[in-house]
């Protein structure tokens, strides 16, 4: 059942300044009590169920009410046709201005994203390797270069260096020890 009343914006305006004139705001409470939740329900459509999107969208609306108060005047029955028109308005102005901007990252997300490399840290650690494989007998750092940096197996490194595999796997083991200790501060799982 629809009610008939007189429009409860008989004197919409309010003057601010000389030039400066905003609707009344108990008129524009009117208005959100009459049209706020259909309002609501169009724009939460309009938001896929974003209910806070929508109330800031329901006021924003209704602001612009209260800027343009020449509306309240234009003699139309119902201001809802209006309302309705300038809130889709503004549901897709706010989507466009959402969708032209990067997407939003989860903080979550950073939490588990690699940290990034530092350079100057990188460079510091290969410089500090060096020195500790610098400091190794002849015997280990050839047992290291084949086994780690050429990636050969016990047996290949053994075939290319001429020794037996057991060699091979004892001059590691002393030769990763002498490593632990001369990068201790790196806390690297080395063996031994």
């Amino acid at each position: 059942m629809r009610r008939t009343r007189t429009a409860p914006w008989k004197e919409p305006l309010v003057t601010l300044s000389p030039t400066l004139e905003r609707t009344d705001p108990e008129t524009l409470a009117e208005l959100q009590r009459e049209h706020g939740r259909a309002l609501f329900g169009f724009l939460l459509g309009l938001t896929a169920g974003d209910a806070q999107r929508a109330e800031d969208l329901v006021q924003e609306t209704l602001v612009r009410v209260w800027q343009h108060p020449e509306v309240l005047a234009s003699g139309h029955e119902s201001l809802r046709p209006w309302l309705f028109t300038v809130a889709r308005r503004l549901a897709i102005d706010a989507r466009r201005a959402r969708l032209s901007r990067p997407l939003e990252v989860d903080p979550e997300g950073l939490e588990q994203a690699p940290a990034p490399e530092d350079a100057v840290a990188g460079s510091v650690t290969a410089i500090d390797v060096r020195r500790a494989v610098g400091c190794l007998g002849p015997e280990h750092r050839e047992v290291l270069m084949q086994v780690y940096f050429r990636d050969r197996s016990v047996a290949e490194a053994a075939a290319e260096l001429g020794i037996p595999t057991g060699t091979v796997k004892s001059r590691t083991y002393y030769a990763l020890r002498a490593l632990k200790k001369g990068l201790q501060g790196y806390g690297y799982g080395l063996g031994a």
